[in-house]
């Protein structure tokens, strides 16, 4: 009976799991998770926003297993029970300057085979009334739901199955080539390891003997909301055209599973790998980062993007006006703090963002080392992935 071993109760740990025990019936397999409940981070603390595929390069791993990602996704939220709305999505063309990067952005959504539209100010005027744009693109197949129950059904899957969730159990190291997991509650042997680790990946890739070929740094993300007298102004969802040097969308306007409409979010340097706040700063996440070369090389390419970031994060009325842009009518007064997520964003050395997933394969590991959006969307794709490097 092969042993398995998934590092991480975030989406994609659990899917791989869910996996796992679809996939190889007697298989032992248990997945550890430092807190006590599942998708507690980057999972729980997203835009619930269920991708299409427009944004990623033609048959990159994104681009492929978001794709897939976003019709078995819905799949599987129809046959367990859990609500899901295909809402449409307009990313929008506020000036003249942004129409080259929409024409772009048709480009590659059509080599993704995806189901998208141009629309004129007019037409996009009736998909959003309130919206501002010189031009649009519709993305018809988007869709919203809650990650957070996904994972808890997952778990559930999971549990029903055979397998097991050990929540409170906080990976220490590794022993016997990396095959047997320590932790906080106990050591489990593996015949194989996955690291699903999210913000902590590399680190635990380090515990295991890996040397990953990037570092993760957190970027934070915070939310707004609007008041509930002020949700008419959004139907759906509502994105700028994104600046392709970022992986970044810019903050958007998204209508949510249960009505609220968030908005947001920003990218900030976090002060610590679970730092929602400026508040929270942990010194050896500060430490790793300010001695990372990649990092110093990153800020040196885009000081000004950073800095206007930080100015956004520290002002409301910043953050507004940035999402007039997309609605005029919206204002500092409209928005009600909602929260923050952080995203474990892999940087390689030479300063470079890893644009793409990177899943490093090594003897009886496999190392999920960069999967920020559209990573909950495509996880029951990045899923099945991971399984066929695993031996039986």
């Amino acid at each position: 009976m092969a042993r398995y071993v998934v590092v991480g109760g975030g989406i994609v740990g659990l899917a791989t799991a869910y996996r796992l025990v679809q996939d190889r019936p007697g298989a032992q397999v248990t997945v550890v998770e430092k807190e006590d409940r599942v998708g507690a981070h980057q999972t729980g603390r997203n835009s619930g926003v269920i991708h299409a595929g427009v944004y990623y390069r033609p048959g990159s791993l994104k681009a492929r297993l978001c794709t897939a990602g976003s019709r078995s996704m819905q799949d599987f939220c129809l046959e367990h029970g859990i609500a899901v709305r295909i809402c449409g999505k307009l990313i929008v063309a506020t000036g003249p300057a942004e129409l080259p990067r929409l024409a772009a952005l048709h480009e590659r959504a059509v080599a993704n085979g995806l189901p998208v539209r141009m629309v004129t100010a007019a037409q996009a005027r009736e998909i959003e009334p309130h919206v501002a744009a010189v031009a649009a693109l519709h993305v018809e197949s988007t869709g919203i739901v809650d990650f957070g129950a996904v994972c808890r059904t997952l778990a559930d899957l999971v549990e029903k199955a055979g397998g097991s969730v050990r929540l409170g159990a906080r990976v220490t190291g590794f022993a016997a080539g990396g095959t047997v997991v320590q932790t906080t509650a106990g050591e489990l042997s593996a015949d194989a390891v996955v690291n699903c680790a999210g913000l902590y990946a590399d680190r635990i890739a380090r515990l295991a003997g890996i040397r990953p070929p990037a570092r993760i740094v957190p970027f934070r993300g915070e939310y707004y909301e609007l008041r509930p007298d002020r949700r008419d102004l959004v139907r759906g969802l509502i994105y700028p055209v994104p600046d392709p040097q970022f992986p970044f969308l810019g903050v958007h306007l998204t209508t949510m599973i249960d009505g609220t409409v968030h908005a947001g979010p920003n990218a900030v340097l976090a002060l610590a790998r679970e730092g929602y706040s400026w508040g929270r700063i942990r010194p050896r996440d500060v430490a790793e980062v300010v001695a990372y070369r990649g990092l110093w090389r990153l800020a040196r390419r885009h000081l000004r993007y950073g800095i206007e970031e930080v100015r956004r994060s520290l002002s409301q009325q910043r953050f507004a006006a940035s999402l007039a842009r997309l609605v005029p009518e919206v204002t500092a007064a409209d928005l009600v703090p909602a929260g923050a997520g952080v995203r474990a964003q892999a940087i390689a050395p030479t300063g470079d963002l890893v644009d793409d997933f990177l899943i490093v394969a090594r003897d009886r590991q496999v190392h999920v080392l960069n999967a920020p959006s559209p990573a909950a969307t495509s996880s029951l794709e990045i899923a099945k992935h991971i399984v066929a490097q695993l031996p039986d």
